[in-house]
């Protein structure tokens, strides 16, 4: 892929890209992990409204 910048912006944006503080090593992204603790929390905060329903009532 071409860059449109000119060959100094490019030289410094790689540079800043390069830094240690830009280098993190990070997981894959897991979608479905995601999902279920999506599910799981409005799961549990529904059982706790019920919970909390009854008591009050």
């Amino acid at each position: 892929m071409t860059s449109r910048l000119n060959p100094e912006d490019q030289r410094r944006v790689d540079e800043y890209l390069s830094a240690p503080q830009h280098r993190v090593e990070r997981r894959p992204f897991r979608p479905w992990l995601l999902l279920f603790l999506v599910v799981a929390v409005t799961v549990g905060l529904g059982l706790l409204s019920r919970l909390l329903s009854r008591l009050v009532l």
